[in-house]
């Protein structure tokens, strides 16, 4: 079981790498570069050369291609000795020019006549790139401040500014709390290894994607804190999240000791994940509470008057578009003054949940229906049950202990996918009640040419998706031990 399970694990990275090669190939050589600008407000500002140059210096930033203004070809070509090519000395710009244009650049001309140098980069070079910097591993060499030679290098044990824990910290290192502990949800935090997708480009410009997707929303929420110089006050700042900073000022002099002063803040709403994750969650809790004993029930009174009102139910909720029954049971909602959006009533106020839980959870019942019901009829017929009738168990004693342990198999199989699929968000549901989830990140990223964030949601889907694959079919064999993953005990 073991090795199955490795080997699984591993041709699970083999799909991800997989999945994730075509789509940033499919990005960057199909999809005209020029398009990332169409929603770049800055962009629609310029004109010109300033134009030409932002464009050319934000697609090198974006990973498309290698780019060089004569100033940066004079100083990779003469080093030192630059300020001749610098300053417009045609032999020495020609020879620096002619230096990129052998290594297989295009030369480009500027309308002021100023010449520079672009390299688009092939396939195998973006995958190349892409993959050499996806993770960062901080170390206490990472930070190289000239105007702090006396850095201190080191880890050394410390404590968690909010609870108390010991936590491990970092001198040198890009992030001061390398690993604490605190109340929240995984519990154990770590900022020593990290994925790095890039930044969000042309929304949230500049800012790391993960956090766009990870950082709450909304204006700053200040809680009283302590600080490690001894000031206490009303403040934003999340310590565990600081990095060095390079230029400091005198409130960051006032809190802290060292550089460790460029920090992450709170937020008054949840993240985009954490607001779909406990939307999702809670409908799917419904959704099965609802849906497995109405399923267990049909099975049970097979064409009777519940099984038909139960199979009138599924038809309807499947005939009928889902946007239409979203809308449907929102106008109905707001007759019970219940919101029709989300932010009308906000984060804090549990009416702005109950609608667009219980559609959730309504969308997911007729599956669950269906196949419970399907799933037990099947098992209604088998030879074990039919064995169990002629030794006089009672029908509730069969479906519950022995049909019902073996229909309820496959939807088993199906839960880890569910639980953990809840993150990704419901598309059409979030956008109807204009929820500020996962929902619409990644058709908004396609539809804003956010390459980065693009590939950044295909890389947790994908991973989530398989990741769920695999715990379903182990669950399985937990539920029945006579399942086996294993060659010996059948596929």
């Amino acid at each position: 079981m073991k090795r199955y399970v490795l080997t699984r694990i591993l041709k699970s990275i083999l799909s991800i790498f997989a999945v994730v090669s075509i789509v940033i190939v499919m990005i960057y050589t199909m999809i005209p570069s020029d398009k990332v600008f169409d929603n770049d407000a800055g962009a629609k500002k310029m004109k010109g050369d300033q134009l030409v140059t932002y464009k050319m210096r934000k697609l090198k930033e974006l990973g498309y291609q290698d780019y060089a203004s004569i100033n940066e070809m004079c100083i990779a070509t003469f080093g030192d000795n630059a300020k001749a090519c610098s300053d417009g000395d045609e032999a020495a710009r020609s020879q620096a020019v002619d230096k990129y244009a052998s290594k297989g650049y295009a030369i480009n001309t500027l309308k002021s006549g100023e010449p520079y140098a672009v390299h688009k980069y092939r396939w195998y070079e973006l995958l190349g790139r892409f993959y050499s910097k996806l993770l960062v591993i901080d170390n206490v060499n990472a930070i190289k401040d000239e105007e702090n030679p006396d850095l201190e290098r080191k880890y050394y044990w410390g404590k968690n500014p909010y609870n108390g824990t010991p936590a491990l910290l970092c001198s040198g290192c890009t992030y001061k709390y390398q690993l604490y502990f605190d109340g929240s949800f995984p519990f154990i935090h770590q900022n020593k290894f990290r994925l790095d997708f890039g930044t969000s480009f042309p929304t949230s410009q500049g800012v790391p994607t993960l956090q766009v997707i990870n950082e709450g929303q909304g204006p700053n929420k200040k809680v009283e804190q302590n600080f490690e110089t001894g000031l206490t006050e009303q403040s934003a700042l999340i310590q565990t999240s600081c990095q060095y900073k390079f230029k400091t000022d005198h409130l960051d002099e006032k809190r802290f000791n060292d550089h460790y002063a460029s920090c992450l803040s709170y937020h008054e709403s949840p993240s985009m994940v954490q607001t779909s994750y406990t939307l999702g969650l809670i409908a799917l809790v419904i959704a099965y509470a609802m849906g497995i004993p109405l399923g267990i029930l049909m099975a049970q009174n097979k064409d009777k008057l519940v099984d038909k009102v139960g199979i009138a139910y599924i038809n309807l909720l499947i005939a009928v578009p889902s946007l239409a029954f979203i809308f449907f049971m929102r106008s109905i909602g707001t007759l019970f003054g219940l919101p029709d959006k989300f932010p009308q009533l906000g984060f804090n106020d549990i009416r702005s949940y109950i609608m667009p839980v219980l559609i959730l959870a309504l969308l997911q019942t007729p599956s669950l229906m269906m196949w419970l019901r399907r799933y037990m009829i099947d098992q209604s017929n088998a030879d074990y049950v039919k064995f169990a009738r002629a030794k006089g168990l009672s029908q509730g004693e069969i479906f519950r202990s022995h049909i019902l342990k073996n229909a309820i198999i496959p939807i088993v199989n199906g839960i880890p996918a569910s639980i953990i699929l809840c993150i990704s968000g419901a598309l059409i549901t979030e956008s109807a009640f204009a929820v500020p989830g996962m929902g619409k990140m990644l058709p908004d990223a396609i539809k804003t040419t956010n390459n980065n964030m693009v590939i950044t949601l295909v890389f947790i889907f994908t991973t989530l998706s398989i990741l769920s694959v695999l715990i379903g079919d182990i669950l399985m064999t937990v539920v029945d031990p006579r399942i086996s993953l294993t060659e010996k005990g059948g596929k």
